[in-house]
């Protein structure tokens, strides 16, 4: 059943890829549907097809078959362009790699999505940005280059970035793969509080310790959902040890 507060709904849906006259099946008849506001976790290993549906949720990509309604619409009719806006209005992006400019200001790096609209004069752009790195707890660097800053911080700036568009929805791709423990735990922290003040969060990872910041834990393997459970004692701020 569809309910009007989710903002994905997907069934049986499945991607295969072609390479001249080899078919790779990627994702079996998945379905699963993500509440607005919910923190979920996607796990698995590797080649179990979780950064495939990432990809697939957030218009980066289509499915082979099946149906996706995201805010209750179908999505296999929306043209490149209108997944393009989509992808730049509605959807944050965190990776593992940073993918910052090198030699550029945090303030840049974090204003980058907003060159690409419209809608924003310069005074609201200055606000924006402000806002988010303040948000991510590094008002202070926000006149360095993003080669000054450690690997914490940059993916704090990452996460910042993902941010200043106000996006519906913002996906993590292994956000503390390239992190320390410390760090990685100040990551998780700052997309736990985003949970917290509604943002809805996909998270994809393959440690488990990461996932149970989530509310929400997704197992893939084989490109099938083997378990789909709540979360019973989730890692929250100040549990690390």
């Amino acid at each position: 059943m569809i309910h009007s507060e989710n903002l994905i709904d997907i069934r049986s849906l499945s991607k295969e890829f072609r390479n001249e006259e080899v078919v790779t099946k990627v994702l079996h008849d998945i379905s699963l549907s993500i509440r607005l506001g919910e923190f979920v976790a996607v796990v698995g290993p590797s080649g179990s097809g979780k950064s495939t549906l990432m990809h697939i949720l957030s218009f980066l990509d289509r499915p082979t078959s099946g149906s996706y309604l995201f805010r209750g619409k179908e999505t296999s009719g929306f043209t490149d362009e209108h997944l393009a806006s989509l992808r730049n209005d509605a959807i944050g992006f965190v990776f593992q790699q940073f993918n910052l400019l090198p030699r550029t200001s945090v303030y840049d790096n974090v204003g980058l999505p907003l060159m690409y609209t419209k809608k924003v004069n310069e005074k609201e752009r200055s606000n924006r940005i402000r806002r988010a790195v303040e948000a991510v707890g590094l008002g202070h660097r926000i006149g360095n280059l993003s080669n000054q800053l450690s690997g914490g911080e940059k993916q704090r700036v990452a996460i910042a970035r993902a941010l200043v568009n106000d996006p519906a929805i913002i996906f993590a791709d292994e956000p503390t793969g390239n992190l320390d423990s410390k760090s990685g735990a100040q990551v998780m922290e700052i997309l736990d509080a985003l949970g917290d003040q509604g943002k809805t969060v996909i998270l994809v990872t393959h440690e488990q310790y990461t996932a149970e910041y989530a509310e929400r834990i997704i197992t893939l393997k084989d490109g099938r959902i083997v378990s789909d459970e709540k979360v019973k004692v989730r890692r929250r701020k100040g549990l690390q040890k």
